[in-house]
């Protein structure tokens, strides 16, 4: 643990190589780097794409806010979820970014017979869900520089894949406040995403539903379902300290 956290220290002054961690902390480099990749599981650290290099990750402002609210940020929100997935009668999950991927750490189910699966766990690239495209337009130009890969990977037909069309669709989002994705992750599959805040205004996570694109979202209702999701989103953010 004291070994970790000389090499969270030494990246505090901002993005380092292996050798450079390495020289500062008194640490052969292997290490650090296997310091790095467990420090990097938990989205404490994260690498960048550009050069390799690590920098502090989301993770560490996740567990921040959570140490500064006096709560923990899935206990604070899954009664939330559990309201929103009642309300709009479809699932309500929280994910948290790590890298360029977001991991869903909850999900609220509905009764319907037909429901997408338990994503608990898992992790998807940003670019192709709601809950990554929420995140990613929460973060400012140098950020997105550094963060966002030369290459998109297609997981379906309807992923967006041009990293200067994403970057305009991140300014919809921005203005709009929230994230719509349909087909884009897997055929068949909707969702709608709106960013959790920490009290410094940083993005620590994201609140999201989904369903099946046959049924979700009904016509007509996407804005009353986004508003519903953003609400949801405000509310676990003021309960973490946060701004809305």
């Amino acid at each position: 643990m004291e070994r970790a956290f000389d090499v969270l220290t030494a990246l505090s002054a901002g993005p380092l190589g292996v050798t450079d961690i390495a020289a500062r902390v008194g640490l052969p480099k292997s290490t650090v780097a296997r310091l790095l990749d467990t420090l990097s599981g938990g989205a404490v650290v994260q690498q960048l794409p550009a050069d390799g290099r690590y920098r502090l990750g989301p993770g560490l402002a996740a567990l921040g806010a959570a140490a500064r609210s006096g709560g923990d940020l899935l206990a604070v929100a899954h009664p939330w979820l559990v309201e929103l997935a009642a309300s709009v009668g479809e699932a309500a999950g929280l994910s948290v970014p790590e890298g360029f991927s977001v991991r869903y750490i909850d999900q609220v189910d509905t009764l319907h017979e037909v429901r997408v699966r338990d994503w608990t766990g898992t992790r998807a690239p940003m670019h192709a869900v709601s809950s990554g495209l929420a995140l990613l337009a929460a973060l400012t130009p140098a950020e997105l520089t550094e963060l966002l890969p030369s290459q998109l990977e297609a997981l379906t037909s309807h992923t967006m894949t041009d990293p200067a069309a994403l970057r305009s669709r991140l300014r919809d989002i921005r203005r709009d406040g929230y994230a719509w994705v349909r087909d884009e992750f897997a055929d068949g599959i909707s969702s709608v995403a709106a960013a959790v805040r920490d009290g410094a205004g940083v993005a620590v996570a994201a609140v999201h539903l989904h369903g099946p694109s046959f049924r979700f979202p009904s016509p007509g209702s996407e804005q009353r379902i986004a508003r519903q999701v953003v609400a949801c989103a405000d509310r676990i953010s003021t309960r973490q300290g946060g701004s809305v």
